[in-house]
C-alpha cells in the first residue's frame, strides 16, 4: 500500500476527533474528579507539567495511532470494518495491556475502566471515520 492510497484528511481528522474526545472524557463534565482520585493527582499537579509539551506530544501520539490504524483499515475498508477494527484495536489491545500493566501496579478497576474506556471509544471512532471517509 502506498502512502497516496491513505485519506491524509480522514487520518487527521480521525487524530482531532480523538484529541477532542480526550478533552472532554477528562474533563469535569465528565471524569475529571474521579481520574485525578483514582491516579493520585491534585488539580495543581495535572496544571504543573509543561502543558504546551504534554499536548503537542498527546495530538502527535493521537496522529500516530490514526495514521497506523488507516494503514491497517486500508483504502477500501468500510464503516463497518473501520467500527469493528477500532473497538478490536482499542478493547483487545490497549484496554488488555492497561489491564495487564495496572494488575501488577496494583491500580483500581476504576481507573482501568476510565482509561481503557476513552481509548475503546477513541479508537472505535477513529476506525468509523477512518472507515467510512473515502
Amino acid at each position: 500500500m502506498a502512502l497516496s492510497d491513505l485519506n491524509l484528511v480522514a487520518i487527521f481528522v480521525a487524530a482531532a476527533v480523538t484529541f477532542l474526545l480526550g478533552g472532554l472524557w477528562y474533563s469535569p463534565l465528565l471524569f475529571a474528579k474521579a481520574w485525578m482520585r483514582e491516579a493520585g493527582l491534585s488539580e495543581a499537579q495535572t496544571r504543573q507539567g509543561n502543558m504546551a509539551r504534554t499536548f503537542g506530544l498527546s495530538g502527535l501520539a493521537a496522529l500516530v495511532m490514526a495514521f497506523n490504524l488507516a494503514a491497517f483499515l486500508g483504502p477500501a475498508s468500510t464503516l463497518a470494518f473501520g467500527v469493528f477494527a477500532g473497538f478490536a484495536a482499542g478493547f483487545g489491545w490497549v484496554a488488555m495491556s492497561l489491564g495487564v500493566i495496572y494488575l501488577f501496579e496494583q491500580r483500581s478497576l476504576k481507573l482501568w475502566l476510565i482509561n481503557s474506556g476513552y481509548q475503546v471509544l477513541s479508537l472505535t471512532l477513529m476506525g468509523a471515520i477512518l472507515g467510512a471517509w473515502k
